[in-house]
């Protein structure tokens, strides 16, 4: 199948030669057709599945179909989780609406809101967001959803995580009833499908893999390891193999910190991204990462969904997630578009609830290896890391029924985390 049967536009077909693509993938195949044809969609895909372009390409053909050249309202809102993820898709937007007569922006918290603002007020018909920037610009009156026709839920699955579904529901009772929406998820849990079925109007459902399976592209390993030695053994293999681009992960972001201090004493370049850390901070480790001066990328799983590194031959789990989709979403880093990765767990005796919860819902036996001089623990306790250590980046937000200063501390919160 080609681009050109899928019923885009020649503006639109351009712009994916000019990128060098030539054949859709599974995921863009099975989702295009029926946004085209303005149904709402539930799409399960994994990262790395080309699923941007999945609603993206539509989405813009539609727009392109009825321009609104002289005043343009918010048309269409894609609506995600981090900064990161924000940034790559209103790339990918401008990248595929370059011989389209379409404006898009993207909105997140951590920077200035007055250039954001300023974008919006002057037309746009394309908006990435995320949650709470979103809601702050659209509480002071910078922006309006009043006239949106189509809008995206990209990476629900984390929204969910990260605490985002008051947010969402408030933003949705904001937009007209009757639009188009698009939900895509990398799995989908009970709480999704809940979700899905309060959002979307009678939708085609479509999946590139079977969900919460891992990509078969990557080979996948554990290896048994005392818990005070995993430093130790990640910069040997790191060292040994003198692997040039890895991305590593953390359960907390002072895990972050201090792994990163420890890499750089041994000589191996490396960078820290979480959300105690500044966009500023967090777009320069990624930039040195993905242009070599940075060896070694060490992140949260919140600050590094969305991350797009092509080609990313390694990633390693320090530390187990205590959320089992969640390493399905941090080996899904690698072994993208085809190419082939490698991801590596280094797992403690703490952690061994981790790793069964992780096979169980993978279907997977990962293979274990031992490596001499860093033996685990025989006498080490198995029981699981206590409940907060790991969740601390992703404490889902309570209601509260005081209006002072909870409404204040939850919009600190959303431009920290946003």
């Amino acid at each position: 199948m080609s681009f050109q049967s899928l019923g885009l536009s020649e503006a639109l077909l351009k712009a994916i030669s000019k990128k060098g693509y030539t054949n859709p993938s599974p995921i863009q195949q099975k989702a295009i057709t029926p946004i085209l044809q303005g149904k709402d969609v539930l799409a399960s895909a994994q990262t790395g599945t080309g699923k941007t372009a999945g609603f993206t390409l539509p989405l813009l053909h539609i727009l392109s179909e009825n321009p609104k050249e002289k005043y343009r309202p918010i048309r269409a809102l894609i609506l995600t989780p981090t900064r990161e993820l924000a940034a790559q898709v209103y790339a990918n937007v401008k990248e595929y609406s370059e011989f389209l007569n379409l404006r898009s922006a993207v909105i997140f918290g951590g920077v200035n809101q007055k250039p954001q603002a300023a974008t919006i007020k002057q037309g746009i018909d394309v908006l990435v967001a995320t949650p709470g920037r979103l809601l702050d610009l659209q509480n002071q009156g910078l922006l309006s959803l009043k006239r949106v026709e189509i809008f995206v839920l990209d990476e629900a699955d984390r929204m969910l995580d990260m605490g985002f579904l008051r947010d969402i529901e408030r933003i949705i009772k904001s937009m007209p009833e009757k639009r188009q929406n698009l939900m895509f998820s990398a799995t989908f849990s009970k709480d999704i499908k809940k979700l899905a079925h309060g959002i979307l109007n009678q939708p085609v459902q479509v999946e590139a893999t079977p969900e919460n399976t891992t990509v078969d592209a990557i080979s996948q390993k554990v290896y048994r390891v005392a818990k005070g030695l995993k430093t130790d053994l990640i910069i040997k293999l790191i060292s040994d193999g003198n692997w040039k681009q890895v991305l590593v992960f953390t359960r907390t972001k002072h895990g972050a910190n201090k792994l990163c201090e420890k890499m750089s004493k041994s000589g191996i370049s490396s960078a820290a991204i979480h959300g105690n850390k500044s966009q500023g901070a967090r777009t320069k480790a990624l930039d040195g990462f993905k242009n070599g001066r940075v060896r070694v990328l060490v992140a949260t799983d919140i600050a590094a969904r969305g991350l797009d590194i092509p080609l990313l031959p390694h990633v390693i789990n320090f530390e187990l997630p205590n959320i089992p989709e969640d390493y399905v979403h941090r080996i899904g880093r690698t072994g993208r578009a085809g190419a082939v990765g490698e991801a590596l767990s280094l797992v403690s005796a703490d952690e061994t609830t981790f790793l069964k919860d992780i096979e169980k819902l993978i279907e997977v036996k990962l293979p274990v290896d031992i490596i001499e001089g860093f033996e685990p623990d025989p006498n080490a306790s198995t029981d699981p890391v206590k409940p907060g250590q790991g969740r601390q980046n992703r404490t889902p937000r309570k209601a509260s029924n005081n209006s002072g200063n909870s409404t204040r501390n939850n919009k600190s919160r959303r431009q920290k985390r946003n």
